[in-house]
């Protein structure tokens, strides 16, 4: 197995290096860098989720949603990642699969509607 730049480092200085990579807008390489972290931590959200993220700037929407539905999984209450396949599914034209996710996270985040 050959190491490049993305994958060089502890756990903890390419997490630092992808994000490094999403705030400069650079969401290939920081999905590079955090594919290899989630494969390694799987348990962890924290990864998976700025990955699902980075996938989705970068138009990605099948992976983002691949990333998010891992997430709701293991904890459905996660507020933000409810919120971002709700997004995600919009931007695919999956308008009523989306209100689900959409309506949940408003609940979760204490947003409820009145009528």
């Amino acid at each position: 197995m050959e190491f490049t730049y993305y994958d060089h480092g502890t756990p903890a200085e390419r997490w630092e290096r992808a994000r490094m990579f999403f705030g400069a807008r650079d969401y290939a390489g920081a999905a590079r860098v955090l594919r290899g972290l989630v494969e390694e931590t799987p348990e962890q959200a924290g990864p998976r989720l700025l990955l699902a993220r980075a996938y989705y700037h970068s138009a990605q929407l099948l992976r983002a949603e691949a990333e998010l539905r891992v997430i709701v999984e293991h904890d459905p209450v996660e507020h933000y990642a409810r919120l971002m396949l709700g997004r995600t599914l919009q931007r695919q034209g999956r308008h009523t699969e989306a209100a689900t996710h959409l309506r949940i996270a408003a609940a979760l985040a204490g947003e409820f509607e009145r009528g």
